[in-house]
């Protein structure tokens, strides 16, 4: 059905409907016309021969008749005349023919007050005739007169209504048979114009798939061919500047990822002297030593800059590997809340059921958990509720906090790089990387990381498939 539905709507169907439909008002014209011309003939075959027959008997006879006529005059003339006939004066009437009283009104009228032969078309029970009414004229010197004698006849055209109607059913016939030839044209018409439309849609649809070096050969000079090479054209165009886009990109990854490397070691002889400048700061004067606690805090600030740099660099060179193995998740997620330092007087509130085990990478694991609990404590409100569940397919983590919750119109942009939520919460210290990487490592292990709002803040949900992921080269 859906496909039947595409077809109707599609410019084939609508190609070949126009072309059918034009073809059968062309057909219906021509053959209404045909037939119009045809019935026009065919009667007036048979009326104008009948007139004048009637005209040339009528005028033979005038010289033996007197005026007024009596009764046997009448029946003379009547007798001389072939065909069904009547002839009328006033109340007289010759014998012969038919009843004058059927004949219409309207006739009676036109040849009692004409100079000239009328004739009308009827229909009596269903059998066309031709009536000719024709009034006798005498001529003076004041020229032509009605003498008050009328001839009538009747003219059977029961022949010509059958010729008329085998002509009507010939014409239609013929726009019969003229529709599927039409319909075959337009089929051959669509199928030649649509030809390079089709060629055109499968090579935009190869372009949007990223084959951008897709090209279409343009033949002739017509609209279609002037379309194809602006098509071309475009292409080019576009693999040009995507091509020029992923090169800079490429730049910049480079950039950032030997930038981040290089910052490493430096970074370790100043950690390691701050480390030095913490013990004794208690030893130092007052504005030395808040000035070294500075210097130390910023200095680990960039150091886990460096370390969320040199991450992304990986995702971004795809050297990202996963290492996975059967855990406890709830031991997972237990151990990197500990070794950050963070407990109940924080403000976390963990509920993790022992037993729930998955294949992931521990060290992963550890990263997206670290990342999504301390984004909840630098930008939302204590209590921040860890809680752990699976089923039989996912393991789900759900960590929850109380803060102001996310910007509805930052929700799609809040796991992009370098994405801060300061200007709606409190405190902005993170490097806007962490959700990021989050993500990134959920999609590694074949899960995901989702971020909504509650009624009492922002809830991040991770999911993790329980079962290791299978690569298209081990199945």
């Amino acid at each position: 059905m859906k496909r039947l539905r595409s077809w109707v709507s599609g410019l084939r169907s609508r190609l070949v409907l126009a072309f059918a439909a034009m073809t059968l008002v062309g057909a219906g014209a021509a053959a209404g016309a045909s037939y119009v011309s045809a019935r026009t003939t065919i009667l007036a075959g048979v009326q104008d021969p009948a007139m004048l027959q009637l005209r040339d008997e009528v005028t033979a006879y005038l010289p033996q008749m007197t005026l007024p006529p009596d009764q046997q005059q009448l029946e003379n003339l009547a007798h001389t005349l072939k065909g069904t006939t009547v002839v009328v004066f006033g109340a007289l009437r010759s014998s012969t023919g038919f009843d004058p009283a059927s004949l219409p009104a309207e006739l009676r009228r036109e040849v009692a007050q004409s100079l000239s032969i009328q004739f009308q078309r009827v229909v009596v029970d269903g059998r066309p005739e031709l009536l000719i009414g024709m009034p006798v004229l005498r001529y003076r010197s004041s020229g032509r007169e009605h003498t008050g004698v009328e001839v009538y006849k009747k003219v059977s055209l029961d022949a010509q209504e059958m010729a008329i109607d085998q002509l009507a059913t010939r014409a239609w016939q013929m726009t019969a048979l003229a529709l599927p030839v039409a319909v075959a044209l337009a089929l051959l018409a669509a199928s030649h114009v649509l030809r390079p439309v089709r060629a055109l849609n499968s090579a935009a649809r190869k372009l949007g798939d990223g084959q951008l070096d897709v090209r279409l050969p343009a033949k002739g000079s017509d609209e279609l061919s002037q379309l194809v090479t602006t098509f071309n054209h475009t292409a080019a165009e576009l693999e040009r500047t995507v091509g020029s886009l992923r090169a800079m990109e490429a730049d910049a990854r480079r950039f950032v990822a030997d930038v981040s490397h290089e910052l490493r070691t430096p970074l370790a002889a100043m950690n390691a002297v701050t480390d030095v400048l913490d013990e004794d700061a208690s030893q130092l004067p007052a504005d030395t030593a808040v000035a070294a606690r500075l210097v130390s805090a910023e200095t680990r600030r960039l150091t886990r800059l460096v370390q969320d740099l040199v991450e992304i660099s990986r995702f971004d060179a795809g050297r990202a590997e996963l290492r996975a193995e059967e855990v406890d998740v709830a031991e997972v997620v237990s151990g990197s809340i500990a070794a950050r330092g963070w407990t109940a007087e924080d403000g976390i509130h963990a509920e993790l059921p022992p037993g729930v085990t998955a294949f992931a990478d521990p060290r992963r694991l550890d990263l997206v958990v670290a990342n999504l609990v301390g984004n909840a404590l630098r930008h939302g409100a204590p209590p921040v509720t860890v809680r752990l569940t699976a089923d039989a397919a996912t393991v789900t983590l759900e960590v929850a906090d109380h803060g102001p919750g996310i910007p509805a119109e930052m929700l799609p942009q809040v796991f992009d790089r370098f994405t801060k939520a300061d200007t709606s919460r409190a405190r902005s210290e993170g490097s806007g990387l962490g959700l990021s990487i989050a993500r990134e490592n959920a999609r590694l292990h074949g899960g995901d990381v989702e971020a909504a709002n509650t009624v009492n803040g922002a809830v991040f949900t991770l999911r993790l498939p329980r079962l290791p992921r299978v690569s298209p080269e081990d199945r």
